[in-house]
C-alpha cells in the first residue's frame, strides 16, 4: 500500500483511488503535503490494462497496492 513521501503515513485504498482520478494530486490527511501518482515503477503494469478489460479490471482492483507516491506532479519530475 502507499505511503506519504513526506510523513509515511499509510493511505487507505479509497484514498488512492480517489488520487489516482485526481488531476492536481490529493494532500496527506496527516501532514498536509499534496501528493501525487508516480507511475515511474508501474507504467509497465498500467499499459497493460489496455489490452485486456479483465487485466484492466484487476489493476483497478490492485491499484492501491501497487501505486507509489510524488511530491510533484509526473511532468515536474521529469523537467517538463
Amino acid at each position: 500500500m502507499a505511503h506519504c513521501t513526506n510523513c509515511g503515513t499509510k493511505w487507505k485504498a479509497t484514498d488512492i483511488w480517489k488520487l489516482g482520478m485526481a488531476k492536481n494530486g490529493k494532500t496527506c490527511a496527516t501532514c498536509g503535503e499534496r501528493q501525487y501518482v508516480s507511475f515511474k515503477n508501474g507504467g509497465f503494469l498500467m499499459g497493460l490494462g489496455y489490452m485486456s478489460g479483465t487485466i484492466g479490471l484487476l489493476l483497478i482492483v490492485l491499484f492501491p497496492y501497487y501505486i507509489r507516491l510524488s511530491k510533484q506532479k509526473e511532468k515536474e519530475l521529469y523537467g517538463e
